[in-house]
């Protein structure tokens, strides 16, 4: 998959933008806070229609536009195939989305662009809460299959409605909440555990992939395991939630589900959170976003495009040499406010100032 075009009108600091991207890698440089990361934001938002920042729409649109709101438009070459992507975001209402000039919901996109996001900001992935790393893997899942992104959905809004009625009782059950209880356990029951099977799944996919990337960044082999860690025995929800059913009436809240499970990560027999040195829990961010990328290009049979966010800045030039190494890609956009290790062969290199991008020879 391959970004050919990319035009913003009122997208974060960008007022108007256009501009041409050649295949291999694309160098994005300049100083922080000039907008690099808010391009790559721009590019992935319209292959998936969400951030990878965890943001309001209302953040996306310029401050001080016009328009009430912004518009990201992007061509994609997709196995020989030309797809027009367009976001129209608004602050007031609904944002609308096309594919070819032709409206579309989120669900029917997901996977035609397959996009891969690699940052600095991903050690949250390992120092961060389980609501991190449930994102993470939701958000792989989500191109992977985009059904599965409708049962994450699902599984939301039954706890909204489940956890509103479990409020609204004061801690008593009456006969006429147990029933309508009784309704909601089975509804989270079917999509919460069709969603946390899939995590389930991945994970273990995962931490094969990931144990091999680690090792090709760290340049040895250390062992490495994803495990996946719910809050009930597979098969088992609406049992469990039966069964905790005071519990959850007590707190006003629902207490097992998928959306309290975890992904744990274990290097060399220890938890990678508490134990990992700095530099070790950078390569296994990197090691995880890597998985994903190459569990993503073997699902989807397309080689997805890969998004780099000042990777290098905090790596030392060994694992800067692994990475580069690892990552491969019909396209990479690679953002940088330094130096970068020597070896990296570029098509075209792009200067960010202050919204305004300008092609360097």
């Amino acid at each position: 998959m391959r970004l050919q075009r990319l035009w913003l009108a009122d997208f974060r600091n960008y007022s108007q933008l256009e501009l041409e991207f050649p295949a291999g890698t694309s160098l994005i440089v300049g100083s922080n806070g000039e907008g690099k990361t808010n391009l790559l934001e721009a590019v992935f938002y319209l292959a998936t229609m969400t951030s990878f920042r965890v943001t309001p729409t209302e953040a996306l649109i310029r401050t001080g536009a016009e328009a009430s709101g912004a518009v990201a438009r992007g061509e994609m070459k997709v196995d020989e195939r030309e797809i027009l992507f367009e976001a129209a975001l608004r602050s007031t209402g609904r944002s609308q989305f096309q594919v070819n000039r032709q409206r579309v919901r989120r669900r029917d996109l997901l996977g035609l662009a397959p996009v891969s996001i690699f940052m600095p900001d991903d050690l949250v992935l390992l120092k961060g809460g389980p609501g991190e790393r449930r994102r993470f893997l939701d958000s792989a899942l989500s191109q992977i299959d985009p059904r599965l992104d409708i049962a994450r959905s699902d599984t939301e809004s039954i706890l909204r409605q489940r956890n509103a009625l479990l409020r609204q009782t004061g801690g008593h059950l009456s006969s006429d909440t147990a029933v309508t209880l009784d309704v909601w356990d089975a509804k989270l029951a079917e999509v919460g555990e069709r969603l946390a099977a899939a995590r389930r799944s991945l994970v273990a996919e995962l931490s094969v992939g990931a144990a091999a990337a680690y090792g090709e960044i760290a340049g040895q082999a250390t062992p490495l395991d994803l495990m996946y860690e719910s809050t009930w025995p597979a098969g088992e929800l609406k049992e469990v939630l039966g069964q905790v059913r005071r519990e959850d009436l007590r707190r006003g809240a629902t207490t097992v589900g998928p959306h309290r499970d975890d992904m744990s990560v274990v290097l060399d027999g220890r938890p990678a959170r508490t134990h990992a040195s700095q530099g070790e829990q950078r390569s296994l961010a990197l090691a995880l976003r890597l998985a994903v990328h190459r569990e993503l290009e073997r699902a989807t049979g397309q080689s997805p495009l890969l998004l780099l966010d000042d990777v290098f800045s905090e790596l030392d030039p060994q694992r800067s040499r692994g990475v580069l190494g690892a990552l491969q890609s019909e396209q990479t956009l690679l953002t940088t406010a330094g130096a970068l290790p020597g070896d990296i062969d570029y098509s075209a290199r792009f200067r960010v100032t202050a919204g305004r991008v300008v092609r360097e020879e």
